[in-house]
């Protein structure tokens, strides 16, 4: 199986050093995640494309796989998956067009659509001509349409090396992961945060993950989850850090001392403050956030600029000028809506009369009364993970029940998320299996009947375990946890 990569169209106007050094960083990313998935990967770099070489006859769902993957690695425009053969004369190259497409056109209109690099002794024009009257000679196409055919044959030349186009992929664009330098985003789980994050890492920008905890253990697994689909499905070439910080205290503080006016601009910027100095640790000299103007109170243009004072670092805002409806869409486009739509929203301050332009006397006033000792012991008490660790361990209080092998009136709810479910089935012989991912499974649970008996089954049994163990807290006693066998 052979995968043609062409890169992202800003590459064109990139001078000769630039454009190797995009290609290279490219070249190590496609080898780093796809021999993830098939070690025998062989990657090639070419002046204008990439060669993907995998072993033939590989599974079905491998092929799937691996489709899905370049499909979501930043600084591709399109993949093709072609047939790449070598020919000595213009015969034998319409002979093997004809081989290639005869069963493809059979029953439809079609047309062919051919580019050409090198010195050859015919042209594009007469390549499509002949190829396309050698396959209606065989008598199996309705016939050729040039406008709005069923089928478009696509077919590139290159030398004496041919490229059959079998099908074509968009890519995600935007430049290669590592290309750029890296930031630290501050991530909430909700729509603005996680999209947020999604456009620096698309554009090429190592992203790394802070999360302010403002809900408890709840709320950390919520957006350690997210934080992970977003790494593991756009940015899994990289190694980042996700730090948690517990922000109850500084919440806490904030309340005590401060006018309900200003407490929504504070709050955010006792985070820049902290996120300030947590990329510094990791010499990062840059932050990121989901904000947008006029979204909150706290984010009119007098309001951001109040915020932006209480640290020196550079603050990107990718979504500042987008509306909500265009960030849920762009949310739901990448796979982070419903996480977003069933986290509950943690907002530790709630003001019933906040100012849309607090002036700067009235918030250095205010925290003039903060303890900041308060924010110094938040920041010390941080906790930073490897992001590809980051689920590991985090049911350490919990305890429930774990079985191997079910009953046969045991009803199984696959937790996971739909992508997970869709791409590895969960399939079992004697039991009902349900589909409720995990971020649902608090508000639908209750709608199920009490007399069955529950397990619930993720991958690794870490959501499961948690999920089980609020569940049994809420009085629900029914329910386990599905661990099957390695």
């Amino acid at each position: 199986m052979k995968i043609v990569v062409k890169l992202f169209h800003e590459i064109i106007i990139k001078s000769r050093p630039v454009r190797k050094l995009i290609t290279k960083q490219l070249h190590y990313n496609l080898e780093n995640i796809l021999k993830q998935v098939v070690p025998e990967t062989k990657v090639y770099k070419r002046w204008d494309h990439i060669e993907i070489k995998l072993p033939d006859h590989l599974p079905h769902d491998t092929q799937i796989n691996v489709k899905e993957k370049l499909a979501c690695i930043p600084g591709i425009d399109f993949i093709q998956v072609v047939e790449s053969l070598e020919f000595e004369s213009f015969e034998q190259l319409i002979a093997l067009g004809v081989e290639q497409f005869s069963s493809a056109v059979t029953g439809k209109t079609f047309c062919v659509r051919a580019k050409r690099k090198g010195k050859h002794a015919f042209t594009s024009l007469e390549f499509e001509r002949e190829l396309g009257g050698a396959l209606l000679a065989e008598g199996k196409a309705k016939g050729v349409k040039l406008k709005a055919p069923e089928v478009e044959l696509k077919v590139e030349i290159d030398g004496a090396r041919v490229f059959f186009v079998k099908e074509k992929i968009k890519g995600l664009g935007g430049y290669p992961l590592g290309q750029q330098e890296s930031v630290l985003s501050l991530i909430s789980g909700g729509y603005d945060s996680s999209v947020a994050s999604y456009q620096m890492i698309k554009r090429g920008v190592k992203t790394h993950f802070c999360f302010f905890n403002l809900g408890g253990s709840a709320h950390e697994i919520g957006v350690k989850q997210v934080a992970y689909f977003i790494w593991n499905k756009y940015a899994s070439s990289h190694k980042v850090k996700f730090i948690s910080v517990p922000f109850e205290g500084v919440v806490e503080e904030i309340l005590k001392t401060m006018s309900p006016s200003v407490m929504g601009v504070a709050l955010k910027r006792m985070m820049l403050r902290a996120a300030e100095k947590l990329a510094n640790d990791l010499a990062l000299d840059t932050l990121v956030t989901g904000e947008a103007i006029g979204q909150v109170s706290s984010q009119t243009l007098t309001n951001l600029r109040m915020i932006d004072l209480a640290s020196d670092a550079l603050v990107l805002r990718p979504l500042i000028a987008l509306d909500k409806q265009d960030i849920i869409a762009q949310a739901k486009q990448i796979g982070t809506e419903e996480f977003a739509a069933n986290m509950p929203e943690y907002c530790g301050v709630i003001s019933s009369k906040p100012s849309t332009k607090v002036k700067l006397s009235a918030i250095e006033e205010a925290e003039a009364q903060f303890d900041f000792s308060v924010l110094e012991e938040a920041i010390t008490n941080r906790r930073l993970q490897s992001i590809e660790k980051v689920l590991d361990g985090v049911d350490t209080d919990t305890s429930v029940s774990c079985v191997q092998v079910p009953s046969v009136d045991d009803v199984v709810i696959d937790i996971r998320h739909p992508e997970e479910q869709e791409q590895n089935p969960l399939q079992l012989t004697n039991n009902k299996i349900i589909k409720i991912p995990f971020y649902s499974l608090a508000t639908r649970f209750k709608e199920l009947p009490d007399a069955n008996n529950y397990l619930l089954y993720c991958d690794k049994g870490v959501m499961s375990k948690v999920q089980a163990h609020h569940l049994n807290l809420n009085g629900f006693t029914n329910v386990k946890v599905l661990q099957l066998p390695s």
